[in-house]
């Protein structure tokens, strides 16, 4: 079989079209991630998840969606719950409750438990980032908090919840969004921040969770660390801070490469972000033109990248936690906390 091509791509609706079709089955990408657009009702999002899977010929090529509740969530009402987002369990902690990362834990088995239900196996939680004043709300109630220690203690929960019921987890937004002043998803943030700060903060909140099987980078930039590029292109930032300072040595895709925050073509933006280390490119808004173009500027997984995101598929938590399955009975408890 010839090794997948190291991209996750996205795709236009609630089905493939016979060009997506020919497309994947051509360009082979590693994965496949959803959005709202992509989801009506389960069994359309199984046939879809399936078929993606049957037109790139394995039946474990990955399926990822950024499921984290509260204002990012892809699946909901009136099929899925309204899950509850980070900032719930931020708050839960800083009010001195112990339950807080049984809490987050017990919330990412029941979402995970959606997921598996319609063949997706990743989700991009958990978020370790900070929630600092200074930052833009695009990271706001979406962080477990602002304290390093208490960040990576919730994010392990949410990540050992996911794995409890075999949805890989994917760490991010490495080395941290947190500071950043404008959203990436339209324009470069830059943070000034001094790395001696950054690596007793926001760093920090990393650290602890560098055995995650998947990280998806920051398009930010660190001037103490490289003032020229984003740490998606930026070597420095992966090989110093990424797979140095916080030890993360699994598999590192990038943002989206479609977000405002990057310069340059599609092409340009992809083989700049493997340039700097990124074993995965992810591209999400399903254009087909764009797709094209990453994948033409995208080897085939192969060497260190291989081995890591071979690695990722083979990821189970340390903890197998028993716990609460249902998810009306979970969601009366955070409800009631």
């Amino acid at each position: 079989m010839t090794a997948p091509r190291a991209f996750i791509a996205g795709c236009a609706g609630l089905a493939l079209t016979p060009d997506e079709r020919r497309f994947f089955a051509e360009a082979a990408p590693w994965g496949l991630i959803l959005f709202r657009r992509n989801v009506e009702t389960p069994e359309q999002v199984r046939a879809l998840v399936a078929d993606f899977r049957a037109v790139v010929g394995r039946h474990d090529a990955p399926v990822l969606i950024d499921q984290e509740g509260g204002r990012v969530q892809r699946l909901g009402p009136p099929h899925w719950p309204a899950y509850p987002p980070a900032g719930r369990f931020a708050a839960m902690a800083e009010a001195g409750d112990f339950s807080a990362e049984t809490a987050a834990r017990e919330n990412a088995r029941v979402m995970a438990g959606d997921l598996v239900a319609l063949g997706i196996t990743v989700d991009c939680v958990p978020c370790a980032d900070l929630r600092l004043p200074e930052g833009h709300g695009i990271i706001g109630d979406r962080a477990y908090g602002a304290e390093p220690a208490q960040v990576a203690r919730l994010a392990r929960a949410v990540a050992e919840g996911m794995g409890a019921r075999g949805v890989l987890p994917v760490l991010k937004h490495i080395p941290g969004h947190g500071r950043a002043r404008a959203d990436s998803h339209e324009s470069l943030p830059v943070v000034e921040t001094s790395r001696a700060e950054l690596e007793a903060t926001d760093f920090a909140a990393f650290r602890p969770l560098r055995d995650l099987p998947l990280g998806m980078t920051a398009h930010v930039v660190y001037t103490a660390i490289d003032a020229t590029a984003p740490a998606t292109t930026s070597r420095e930032v992966i090989d110093e801070i990424i797979r140095g300072h916080i030890g993360f040595d699994g598999a590192l895709m990038s943002d989206d490469l479609s977000m405002g925050a990057l310069s340059g073509s599609l092409g340009e933006r992809a083989a700049a972000s493997f340039a700097a280390g990124c074993d995965l490119a992810l591209h999400c808004n399903g254009r087909m033109e764009e797709m094209a173009e990453v994948a033409a500027h995208t080897p085939l997984l192969a060497g260190e990248a291989a081995r890591r995101c071979a690695a990722a598929l083979e990821w189970s938590p340390a903890a197998r936690v028993a716990g609460i399955e249902d998810s009306a009975t979970f969601s009366g408890m955070i409800t009631a906390s």
